[in-house]
């Protein structure tokens, strides 16, 4: 894993920080109230607000709330034309009734059911409709194509009319050979960069092969993420980043394809691990007909600032997803809503909570800007939109603290970010969380891609300083051992299921700890005059380095 990168900008000079700063580092944070976060988790994850999917009555309401919050905070309104809103236009797309789909295996015809043996998710071409017949399929290992590690898993094979079979995550993520992190994923491994990828290598669709260890979570996520509406945002050509089929395939059916081709999957699998692979067709054919209802709605992001003091053209960002997936298929209990109490309401109340706290507090040298955003769950699409139009300059965003679940499970004695990243922002948040008796420790999970899969990635390549908090998993009551094991049990019973849901019996005790960690080193940003960066060898530093121009 990597160390955090130490920039020269964020020592803890006492002469690069005001007043105010050498105070917040000090230890004078707010007290935070726990009853009023718990209330605001409780109000947004309840069955009135329907899951808080985008595009729905649930939306008019969530938004709403949040925007109402932020005005009895003290904020201003940051949003288009003096209101609280930005609006985001994206392309919502639904599959009409029940798609009908199935495959021939070695000859033999076989149905398969949406949401069982598959996940098609709805058509982001625009298209009215599915429809083709008896399409080859093709295993192309990872789906890669990365020049720059000398890896292609195509080989010049044409998928013309073909369906493009992938696995999920990178080559060498169960070893092998390739340079892609080992278990810390790259965007080569996420199953977006696939989707891409097929459309780029002219597919006429693409099925990933989900394996709940190298995808980071089970078939109940995948199905209720992919079976229900689908949003992009609205582009040009939207047949350049998608096919007309986009899906996913449970294991034991690709095994099957394997089979009836004459090769064992695993087999398969360890080939697709290096890098002379070569493409295989298997024999199996795919056939689908299903109708597809495309329109361009208007979503929004919710935006109120606290204005700065001494550099009110200067901007940090605290940023939280306010969405979740709406109302879907029917759980084991019949229950269709999918609450996201933890995901991400947890977020949201943090943000608002945070928001109290700076309106209430010594104005900030920085202005803070409070940004809820759409349509996460969607493919960060709210955070894209607005780093594609910033309602306040890039170049002059200090930077980004994204919160997606930051409220600990229980007390713990660490914290961590998503992912993996070398930035002054992350040295900033282990000095603040020492000071607190806290210790930074690497993502527990980078096979999972959480750098690629939170709303802070937006703002990352386009080279803003930014991370997305993790509260940590070591806790005071049981160690690393525990916390793992509550983190599997929330994964694998809750996540992305309508039982992710409010529950009073929570155990609150990280809260205040978690709250406070996030204030002082928000806040450490806001009243230092000094730039975060990214470590040299970062991918986003150029882009940063480029808007210093612009700053000046």
């Amino acid at each position: 894993m990597l160390p955090p990168f130490k920039s020269l900008s964020f020592l803890a000079v006492a002469g690069l920080l005001s007043t105010s700063a050498m105070a917040i580092a000090a230890g004078s944070a707010p007290s935070f109230d726990v009853a009023r976060i718990s209330n605001d988790i409780k109000t947004l994850s309840s069955d009135e607000f329907e899951g808080r999917g985008p595009a729905t009555r649930a939306e008019t309401k969530t938004i709403d709330y949040v925007a109402g919050q932020m005005k009895a905070a003290g904020l201003k309104p940051a949003g288009q034309k003096g209101t609280w809103f930005q609006d985001v236009p994206l392309r919502m797309s639904n599959i009409s009734g029940t798609p009908t789909l199935s495959m021939t295996i070695g000859g033999t015809a076989q149905a398969l059911t949406q949401g069982g043996e598959v996940a098609i998710r709805a058509a982001e071409t625009g298209q009215s409709s599915v429809k083709f017949a008896d399409l080859p399929l093709v295993f192309v290992g990872y789906g890669v194509k990365a020049p720059e590690r000398g890896w292609d898993d195509f080989k010049g094979v044409d998928l013309k009319g073909k369906i493009m079979v992938v696995l999920v995550n990178d080559p060498d993520f169960e070893g092998g050979e390739g340079d892609f992190g080992g278990e810390l994923m790259t965007y080569y491994g996420r199953w977006t960069y696939k989707y891409e990828e097929a459309a780029r290598q002219g597919a006429a669709g693409v099925l990933v092969v989900h394996e709940s260890e190298p995808a980071s979570y089970g078939w109940a996520t995948v199905k209720n993420s992919n079976t229900n509406t689908m949003f992009d945002i609205v582009r040009t050509d939207p047949k350049s980043a998608h096919t007309q089929m986009e899906g996913w395939v449970q294991k034991d059916l690709a095994a099957r394809l394997f089979a009836a081709s004459g090769i064992d999957f695993d087999a398969a699998k360890a080939a697709a691990r290096k890098k002379d692979f070569q493409p295989i067709p298997l024999k199996a054919t795919m056939s689908a007909d299903y109708a597809v209802k495309s329109e361009i709605i208007t979503s929004h992001n919710v935006a109120g600032l606290v204005q700065g003091s001494k550099y009110p053209n200067e901007t940090v960002i605290y940023s939280a997803h306010w969405d979740h997936l709406g109302i879907g298929a029917p759980d084991a209990k019949g229950d269709t809503i999918y609450n996201g109490a933890r995901d991400n309401a947890s977020g949201t109340a943090a943000l608002l909570e945070l928001a109290r706290a700076y309106a209430k507090g010594p104005k900030p040298e920085r202005t803070v800007l409070f940004l809820a955003v759409t349509a996460e769950e969607k493919g960060l699409l709210g955070s894209e939109y607005y780093a594609d139009s910033p309602l306040r300059p890039l170049a002059t965003t200090a930077g980004v603290i994204n919160m997606d679940g930051p409220l600990g499970i229980e007390k713990t004695t660490n914290f961590s970010i998503s992912g993996s990243a070398k930035l002054g922002m992350l040295d900033l948040l282990t000095e603040e969380g020492e000071k607190l008796g806290r210790h930074y420790t690497p993502d527990a999970r980078p096979e999972a891609g959480s750098f690629y899969r939170s709303d802070h990635f937006s703002m990352a390549k386009r080279g803003v300083p930014a991370i997305s908090f993790n509260p940590g998993r070591e806790l005071v009551n049981g160690g690393a051992a525990r916390g793992k094991e509550l983190g599997d049990i929330y994964t694998r019973d809750r996540y992305h299921q309508p039982a992710d849901e409010y529950d009073a019996s929570w155990d609150t005790s990280s809260w205040q700890g978690d709250m406070t960690l996030l204030y002082n080193v928000g806040r450490r940003v806001a009243d230092s005059h000094v730039w975060p960066n990214w470590s040299a060898d970062s991918e986003f530093r150029a882009t940063r380095d480029a808007s210093e121009a612009q700053r000046k």
